[in-house]
């Protein structure tokens, strides 16, 4: 129940900020990392970061899903494996996962609130 409140409060949060962008300028890309976070991401191992992959990928369907919504979803279900690992990190494998062809992407994934991505075909 509460994970399914935070994804619709997320949702929710996203499309406002999308009628807001209507109306402004283009949004701003999305921070870089601190040094802290660079650090702890670092320690990530490779059998980590295949396990970050597959839940990207789980959390992704066959229709284009807002990029945003499938980080925090990868988030909410290996918070507690990963803790402090932002979710700027979770952009990057995205970005990953497109250029390895296993994603399709639609939008700026630098802006992962303004991006969408599916399962490759």
């Amino acid at each position: 129940m509460k994970k399914t409140l935070l994804i619709l409060l997320s949702i929710v949060t996203i499309a406002c900020s999308e009628k807001e962008s209507q109306v402004s300028s283009p949004p701003p890309f999305d921070p870089p990392m601190t040094d802290e976070q660079v650090q702890l991401a670092g320690n990530l191992s490779d059998s980590d970061l295949l396990k970050i992959d597959r839940q990207l990928l789980k959390n992704s369907a066959v229709q284009y899903r807002k990029s945003a919504r499938v980080i925090g979803a990868t988030m909410m279900d290996i918070q507690k494996e990963y803790p402090g690992v932002p979710d700027v990190f979770y952009s990057t494998r995205l970005i990953n996962l497109v250029e390895q062809n296993r994603l399709e992407a639609q939008g700026d994934l630098r802006r992962m609130r303004y991006s969408e991505v599916r399962l490759a075909k």
